[in-house]
């Protein structure tokens, strides 16, 4: 993959694109989702125009058939159409992207997985269930909490069929990336494989490391009352004792009063295990219930809560539930504004410093010891890169200053609670061709990066070799940074 004129922007040089997509599922793995890669196949015949290169394109049509073979996985053609979709899905541009780049990432993972199994790397159940419930919760969340639009949208008749066609492709993928570490896990860089590396690339070439900012935040949240709180679990016990005393419905009061995503289907949540990703409290109450009893009101940091079990099977429960939010009265909020606004003027004023404004008013446990300061999710530094900041956190400090405090900024939580929020830069790094020195530990990763690919490159080339490996003849045309074909 060329350079790019004087912004490498964590790029590498020389390298094709396929053969740095394969190497960026196992660079990325800590910092991003899991990719879901069986799902949303497309079997209409239509006929359509695929590109298959830069230069020329092809014809073919979308129905299900082999594209490729490798040792005892099979590629489908149906599997190069829902890549398209999921790096749709992730907000990925396909403009540029060929079928036959998809192409050669898929048979690089079946390559991976089939010599991880040679190789007796091996992967529990357990595991792959623990990580297909941390993808259904997250994809739900993103439905409003409801499941049967999640197995619409991927046109499946439920969410149990859709957790089945993950469980495979899953355990696919975490062997091919088991296999890469196994690859370069004893791979380091020297300082002296550091300095060639750089130097090596011409004086106009080098890297320009996009502007980055450290940023902190203060945040206020309009208090809940006491009175607010046990009106909630007042109303919550109504609709228990109604339930367990008079036999009505859980599943109708769900409807009508829950408050989240899954009041449409009754307050229904399928297949929870002690190690899904819901709050503690809400598995604890939720795993001491036998199956029809009700619990009394509890509270978790999303809201308050009655739980009855509906179904047990061995390790997992099917719940419903009913979730209510305190009311925050205007008056509240009004404070909370007054309050903002007071330490806003005091900051300006250096009456008190922001981080010291942060540690002593913010509501926000996760910052408020650190004075405020934003940890980047990706990188665990404190820099963001404005160009890969997620984009509303980006555009209220893009115009900021260093030392800079913000107007007061209002924000609103899923249950459509206001809170109050400043933003200060707290150092501000401009857009810089790469300097040895000032970026040295940037330049040690990616000089890391290049020397695992290079790596992940020749251990390909020669298993390739050794493992059976077909390949559709409407791919002829392809042309592969690895020899697929065998020429």
């Amino acid at each position: 993959m060329q350079l790019g004129k004087r912004h490498l922007k964590f790029t590498l040089p020389n390298h094709s694109i396929a053969l740095f997509l394969c190497a960026f599922g196992f660079l990325s793995i800590h910092a991003q989702e899991i990719v879901i890669d069986s799902t949303n196949v497309i079997q209409d015949k239509e006929k359509v125009t695929l590109k298959v290169d830069s230069l020329k394109p092809f014809e073919r049509f979308k129905a299900e058939g082999v594209s490729a073979v490798v040792g005892e996985f099979v590629v489908l053609d149906s599997d190069i159409d829902k890549s398209y979709l999921e790096l749709q899905q992730q907000g990925m541009s396909i403009e540029n992207v060929t079928r036959c780049q998809l192409l050669g990432k898929l048979l690089e993972d079946k390559l991976y997985a089939h010599h991880a199994k040679v190789d007796s790397i091996m992967v529990s159940d357990e595991e792959i269930t623990s990580r297909i419930d941390q993808q259904i919760a997250y994809i739900t969340e993103q439905f409003g909490g409801d499941e049967d639009k999640v197995a619409k949208f991927y046109k499946k008749n439920s969410i149990s069929e859709l957790r089945q066609e993950l469980f495979e492709t899953n355990k696919i993928i975490y062997l091919a990336n088991q296999m890469q570490q196994k690859v370069v896990e004893d791979i380091e860089v020297t300082p002296e494989e550091v300095r060639q590396f750089f130097y090596s690339i011409p004086e106009d070439e080098r890297p320009v490391f996009s502007a980055e900012v450290e940023v902190a935040q203060i945040i206020i949240e309009p208090e809940i009352t006491e009175e607010a709180k046990q009106n909630v679990i007042d109303r919550l016990n109504e609709f228990r004792q109604d339930i367990v005393e008079n036999g009505a419905s859980f599943a109708t009061k769900a409807v009508l009063y829950s408050k989240d995503g899954s009041a449409s289907k009754g307050g229904l949540i399928e297949g929870i295990r002690k190690d899904s990703p819901f709050a503690k409290e809400f598995k604890d109450v939720s795993f001491s219930l036998l199956e029809g009893e009700v619990s009394e009101p509890f509270e978790t940091e999303f809201g308050y809560h009655i739980v009855t079990v509906d179904k047990v099977r061995g390790q997992e429960i099917d719940v419903r539930h009913i979730i209510l939010f305190p009311e925050v009265s205007q008056k509240v909020i009004d404070e909370a504004k007054v309050k903002i606004d007071s330490l806003r003027s005091e900051i300006v004023s250096g009456t008190i410093t922001f981080a010291d404004a942060a540690r002593k008013f913010s509501s926000e446990k996760e910052t408020r010891n650190n004075g405020g300061q934003l940890v980047n999710p990706v990188s665990l530094d404190t820099r963001f890169d404005l160009t890969k900041m997620e984009p509303t956190l980006s555009a209220q400090v893009y115009n900021l200053q260093e030392g800079e405090v913000s107007q007061v900024l209002t924000d609103r939580d899923y249950t459509g609670k206001s809170k109050f929020k400043l933003l200060s830069v707290t150092k501000r790094y401009q857009e810089h061709p790469a300097d040895f020195v000032k970026d040295y530990e940037k330049i040690q990763d990616l000089a890391l990066k290049e020397k695992q690919i290079r790596a992940i490159g020749e251990w390909q080339d020669k298993k390739i070799k050794e493992t059976y490996v077909s390949v559709n003849r409407d791919y002829n045309d392809c042309v592969f940074s690895s020899n697929w074909r065998k020429d």
